[in-house]
């Protein structure tokens, strides 16, 4: 399924984001841009997504253990209404890969995005059996992972990094199907409107002179 930016799915196998996979996504930290890359994605819906009716399979998207508080207007700018955000929360990873699985298996979303910090050794497993459930559907599932991950071993055919720059993001591809590309992609994406607050300038006129003796005696030494 097409990523929404030309550039991307010319890098991606299949022009676009394999559906019934595991996709990982590597940050050194949230909010750095990753929901801005999946903006086209996840904005992409039925007319009926926008309308006070039931919402279907293609519709919505399950965010699970997301590290922070949903903001609906955010998720609004982003294109995707409220009503199509499934929030699931576990206690540990254990509980949330089953709560994910349960999803894939289901093929019940249009993406499940996942965010999973390091796994505990003997965890590893989970991994797998999350690749393997994705297979017996079509949602688009990724998972947000921190950078430090990236040397653990992975079943998920298609692993990016993504670093914050100017005006957009620096992607690396850790792991994909077909050649090598060591060279980051850089890709531009437009600023959350909280980057984009009116902040008031500064006056830089020339202060005036002091007049001698007006300034007192223990601010001048």
């Amino acid at each position: 399924m097409s990523s929404g930016f030309e550039a991307l799915d010319a890098e991606l196998p299949g022009r676009g984001w394999p559906t019934g996979a595991l996709i990982e996504l590597l940050l050194p930290q949230d909010g750095i841009g990753e929901l801005r890359l999946l903006r086209p994605l996840l904005a992409r819906a039925p007319a009926s997504a926008q309308r006070a009716v039931r919402i279907t399979r293609s519709e919505r998207i399950a965010l699970l253990q997301a590290p922070h508080q949903v903001n609906a207007p955010g998720w609004v700018h982003l294109g995707v209404q409220a009503a199509r955000l499934l929030h699931l929360q576990a206690d540990n990873a254990v509980d949330a890969c089953w709560a994910a699985e349960q999803v894939l298996r289901a093929d019940s979303c249009h993406a499940l995005l996942m965010w999973q910090p390091r796994l505990r050794k003997g965890e590893h497993d989970l991994l797998r059996r999350l690749h393997v459930a994705a297979q017996a559907g079509q949602t688009l599932f990724f998972m947000l992972r921190p950078w430090s991950c990236a040397r653990e071993p992975s079943p998920a055919p298609l692993r990016l990094t993504l670093q914050a720059a100017r005006d957009g993001l620096e992607i690396g591809f850790l792991k994909r199907r077909g050649p090598l590309r060591e060279q980051s992609l850089f890709l531009p994406l437009t600023p959350s409107p909280n980057l984009q607050r009116h902040v008031p300038t500064v006056d830089r006129r020339t202060p005036a002179t002091a007049a001698a003796g007006s300034i007192p005696s223990e601010l001048a030494g």
